[in-house]
């Protein structure tokens, strides 16, 4: 069984912001659905095609194809590795964390 891909549109705004995960600096790229949650994100690491780089790649591309297919930001986030105190271990872990903070907190 499949569900439907709702894809974003062409042309779409985005924002961009840096973090830091395991030690290494990372771009965060995302852009949200006309209702605005979140519809994809793109990581990138500073050192151009890095080992660390292409897995959180990877791994941001697979979480936007679970965003668009349906799948809550809430439901990814918590799947993903985190360490005793709870927090993200990974890239992805730790933007989507921030992206599911509220404005002041």
């Amino acid at each position: 069984m499949s569900g439907a891909r709702h894809r974003l549109p062409n042309r779409r705004h985005s924002e961009t912001f840096d973090i830091e995960a395991c030690g290494l600096r990372f771009t965060v790229t995302i852009s949200n659905f006309p209702a605005g949650e979140l519809g994809e994100i793109f990581i990138q690491n500073h050192k151009a095609d890095s080992g660390a780089g292409i897995m959180a790649s990877d791994g941001a591309i697979a979480a936007s194809l679970a965003l668009q297919f349906g799948c809550p930001l809430d439901v990814l986030r918590k799947a993903l590795c985190r360490d005793a105190r709870g927090n993200a271990s990974g890239p992805l872990g730790v933007a989507l964390d921030l992206l599911a903070e509220p404005p002041d907190g």
